[in-house]
């Protein structure tokens, strides 16, 4: 297995249709080896994480997993759970 795919999912929570886009992508970029289209393929490239994103959608589902709509988000290696767009938390002391 790929070490440099990461889990975007927390078992025992419900998914969310953002990590399911985030899950997609990251396998269309493994598979078609590109982090980004060029003009001439975005088309066919944004359709492939359409169809992936839904195909994991039905996958999740079927295992009983719920989705709710939200953005993609992740546990870091400290525990912290972290939201895509999402403003990084202020770190260090308040200071008087």
């Amino acid at each position: 297995m790929c070490r440099s795919i990461k889990t975007l999912r927390r078992p025992g929570e419900a998914a969310t249709t953002g990590e399911l886009e985030a899950a997609a992508r990251q396998y269309v970029r493994k598979l078609s080896g590109f982090r980004e289209p060029s003009a001439r393929n975005r088309d066919a490239f944004d359709a492939a994480i359409a169809e992936v994103a839904a195909a994991s959608r039905r996958l999740v589902e079927s295992i009983g997993v719920d989705v709710e709509v939200g953005p993609e988000r992740w546990v870091g290696r400290d525990g912290t759970i972290h939201i895509a767009g999402a403003a990084p938390a202020a770190s260090g002391r308040a200071r008087a």
